[in-house]
């Protein structure tokens, strides 16, 4: 830990000089907060917003941090995962330039557990390319505009739903008791300076509630048009031993090398609606609705280089060519490779609906909550505009060099002309069909009594909780124009390339345009009527799957509360989870397919335990103890066998994987000086057991000979043990104007200490997903009408690839972006305002083992908004 802690010794000096100079006012009592609540609706400060979390992270019985309303509309964010970004310990993984994927404490998304409105919600598995991640939620469908506040809960309680290693993310939308008669709106113009298009969103919120308050009524609706380019290297790997009798052992040489233009014009339209009704202070009944479709048209332009790939030629490496640093070779010239221009296509929906309804009754001592949620998500191609991959090849040398580093583009060259349409021959045609179709339903009934003396509440509770994944794929693959000259094909195989400026921003000697195929002639000459009635191949049925979970579980919660010289208040609790699982697939015994079904049944006894005590009215310890589980992604348990199709490779499900089971302890003092002013800490320790793991096997697939087969399974053991400081504080003790100057900060240090395999190959200490270090720090002014902010987010290297016997490890390079954001209230309720995401211009970089294995280069460039706010 204590070089991790040297590395981000200068964050951590300058969490603790501005906590030296805060000057220390009087401590926000229940009044105080009370006034703060309202006057974030009616000003709006995000400052106040600041206030109102550190509130909530005060007074929970739990380790918890939050993200409000403001935090979250004021910042350049796009939906929820954008908003989470400023809460200590959470990084956010970004996919062309957008949040996607939430990490906490180091740990990756698949072990986070995220609810709406408190109820668990289905996944939606992105089918663009046939992936299928499994159990983490995509939050590029939950639209920031729509959501009023995001809880992180770090130390679990007993009555908490089981299943996260990292955090329970929990998202609240509006309500319309809390909220009143309000009318906001928010209309935004954007432009991404690599895309170069203009872009539109619009949202609207309308609440109402009776004179009495007994109802009310809340409607949002938010719709975006937007366009995305991102520029990509992407080098799928360096493989060990490819070309021995030149080079011999132990060399790792490049395989596929990608150069693409990935466009996405994307549509999303999203709605909630909430009704509330109190008849007395005794009853309450909320129904929550959410729906949101995200279309995306996908329009890829790439170019492909094989120099490992022996599918249609042999290459050959040429002696003395190569250029050698450490174990890698990172030049030289290899003959016989193909080049491929692909043009890939696709049309993928994603619908996500949810709802929800809760039955409340608290008669007195008693209080008593029913709980039913269902929702259902879908990515699927509508109208069958499936995925299309379009090919042509040409054959020849290439002189490579990676030398430049894994910020740099590398040297690819060749003597042929790949701008020549002549030069190139007809490859495979792909038709890709996908259906990810996942369910969610649970039910619950939790009932509380209060007590006299030290236990002043206890609770019980059960549930039943029900998730399904039905994952279908048809694949087609037709050679009838494999390797037939282009001039005989015709020119209406090929289409001009629609951009010249390929990374224009970096230098570099790399084909940076090439022939480009048709998206449609591919299509409509060989994907015939007769073609599509074709029957459901063994390889289809192969890659299709169903995995059935229904948990039910029970608990019981003790709360208690008793002075020992100073307040002590806390809960304890047991949780006990009975999981029956049921994958259900297809496999075959030589070309024979056999429907297969694998059963799967545990428990899981989960205590927890939580201490608050109040040393002084500012000073807040808490300490921790929990026993969690976290169940296997749903892909990794499926009984299925997906075969790659540009390498000899595979990947396939284990239906006989046991869940994460994870002990994890948590201390956390915190010190609010004063309401505007707050400075924490917490240390954090886990233990994973039956940590899940890659092994590789050969295997026989008729008409493809040897396939390397990646599967998972259960053989090893991690630990975590971490620190995360975070400070906020309004500069209100400086004289006028400076008094509107504030700041936000927070750092997380992550060490693991972990031995598992990838293939024969031992992995140490590195967790997917997991950066030891990061941090974000904000800036911010506010003084009458205008407002600015100004935040950095930054997180160190993560493993994002076990790799396999054969293939090295990658690794994501250090990220950091800076985003803005300046507004201007022009009349009342009505602010007009800039903002720029990754106002610097940062790009992903991705290298192999170590940093003289370059892999990829992201580069989706800077976006600039500007928005016209509404709230009356």
């Amino acid at each position: 830990m204590s070089g991790l802690l040297h590395k981000v010794a200068s964050p951590a000096r300058l969490l603790s000089s501005v906590a030296l100079v805060a000057i220390a006012t009087t401590p926000l009592h229940a009044a105080e907060a009370e006034e703060a609540a309202s006057e974030i609706i009616v000003t709006g400060t995000y400052a106040k917003s600041l206030e109102k979390a550190a509130e909530l992270k005060r007074k929970a019985p739990y380790a918890l941090d939050a993200v409000n309303a403001e935090d979250i509309g004021r910042f350049p964010t796009r939906n929820a995962s954008d908003a989470l970004q400023l809460v200590t310990g959470v990084t956010v993984e970004k996919q062309r330039g957008t949040g996607l994927y939430v990490s906490v404490r180091g740990l990756g998304p698949q072990f986070q557990n995220t609810q709406l409105n408190g109820r668990t919600i289905a996944v939606n598995d992105l089918i663009e390319n046939g992936g299928a991640r499994g159990r983490q939620f995509r939050f590029e469908v939950l639209p920031a505009d729509l959501v009023s506040q995001i809880e992180v809960v770090k130390t679990p309680t007993a009555d908490m739903d089981d299943g996260a290693l990292g955090g329970n993310i929990n998202i609240r939308t509006f309500k319309p008791l809390e909220l009143g008669k309000k009318v906001a709106f928010s209309l935004r113009g954007f432009r991404n300076d690599v895309a170069k298009k203009g872009d539109v969103s619009f949202s609207t919120l309308g609440s109402w509630k009776n004179d009495a308050g007994t109802f009310g009524v809340l409607a949002s609706a938010m719709v975006e048009d937007s366009h995305v380019r991102t520029d990509r290297l992407y080098q799928v790997g360096w493989n060990l031993n490819k070309f021995t009798s030149v080079l011999g052992s132990g060399y790792y040489t490049p395989s596929r090398t990608r150069s693409t233009i990935e466009t996405e014009h994307r549509r999303m339209a999203s709605g909630t609606l909430a009704l509330q009704f109190k008849p007395n202070p005794t009853l309450q009944t909320d129904i929550d609705v959410l729906v949101t479709r995200l279309d995306v048209a996908y329009d890829e332009f790439g170019m492909d280089i094989y120099p490992d790939d022996t599918t249609f030629r042999t290459p050959t490496f040429v002696a003395g060519s190569q250029q050698i640093v450490g174990d890698t070779v990172q030049g030289g010239t290899i003959n016989n490779v193909r080049f491929m221009a692909s043009r890939e296509t696709s049309y993928n929906r994603h619908d996500l609906t949810a709802f929800g309804l809760t039955q409340k009754w608290t008669p007195g001592a008693l209080d008593v909550k029913a709980d039913f949620a269902y929702s259902r998500a879908r990515s699927y191609h509508p109208d069958g505009r499936a995925t299309t991959r379009n090919r042509l090849a040409t054959y020849a040398p290439l002189t490579y060099s990676f030398g430049n580093g894994y910020k740099a583009l590398p040297t690819l060259t060749t003597t042929t002309d790949l701008t020549n349409p002549a030069n190139f021959v007809g490859q495979a045609f792909d038709y890709t069909l996908k259906d990810s179709r996942d369910t969610d339903l649970s039910a619950r009934l939790d009932a509380g009594y209060k007590l006299e003396g030290a236990v002043k509440r206890l609770a019980f509770g059960a549930e039943y909780h029900h998730m399904k994944r039905d994952y279908r794929r048809r694949d087609w693959v037709l050679n009838t124009i494999l390797d037939v000259p282009l001039s005989t094909l015709g020119s209406s195989y090929t289409e001009a390339l629609p951009y010249n400026d390929f990374f224009s921003n970096l230098g570099g000697n790399l084909p940076r345009t090439w022939v480009n195929p048709s998206d449609t002639t591919f299509y409509a000459n060989l994907y015939t009527p007769t073609i599509a009635a074709q029957a459901p191949s063994t390889a289809d049925l192969r890659n299709s799957f169903v995995v059935d979970q229904k948990i039910t579980g029970a608990y019981a919660r003790a709360d208690f509360e008793f002075d020992l010289g100073l307040p002590v208040s806390g809960n304890i609790g047991i949780r006990y989870a009975h999981t029956k699982q049921v994958a259900s697939g297809t496999l075959t015994n030589g070309t024979t397919a056999q429907p297969v079904s694998y059963p799967k049944s545990y428990g899981n006894w989960l205590p927890s335990f939580n201490l608050r005590a109040e040393l002084t009215q500012k000073l807040i310890l808490r300490l921790a103890a929990s026993r969690v589980v976290n169940r296997p992604n749903v892909t990794d348990s499926a009984p299925r066998i997906t075969v790659a199709r540009d390498t000899a490779t595979a990947s396939g499900g284990n239906p006989e994987l046991r869940a994460y089971e994870a002990t994890q302890l948590d201390a956390t003092l915190e010190y609010y000086p004063s309401a505007s002013a707050a400075l924490t800490g917490a240390v954090f320790w886990k233990k994973m057991d039956d940590y899940i793991t890659a092994q590789n096997t050969t295997i026989q697939v008729p008409g493809r000979g040897d396939i390397l087969l990646s599967t998972n399974v259960n053989g090893g053991d991690a630990k975590l043990k971490g620190m995360e400081v975070a400070f906020n504080q309004k500069l209100t003790m400086l004289p006028a104007p400076f008094n509107g100057f504030g700041m936000q900060a927070s750092a997380t240090v992550v060490d693991s200490k972990a031995t598992y395999t990838a293939g024969n190959r031992q992995i140490r200490d590195a967790l997917v997903g997991l950066s030891k270090t990061s941090y974000n720090l904000v800036g911010y002014y506010e003084q009458g009408r205008f407002n600015a902010r100004l935040g950095y987010f930054w997180r160190n290297r993560y493993l994002s690839s076990i790799g396999s016997t054969t293939t090295a490890e990658s690794y994501v390079a250090p990220y950091g972006s800076l985003d803005g954001s300046v507004s201007y209230m022009v009349a009342k309720g009505l602010t007009l305002g800039v903002d720029v995401s990754n106002l610097t211009d940062s790009m992903r970089y991705v290298y192999g083992k170590d940093a003289n294995q370059p892999m990829e280069l992201y580069h989706w460039g800077r976006t600039f908004t500007i928005n016209l706010r509404g709230k009356f």
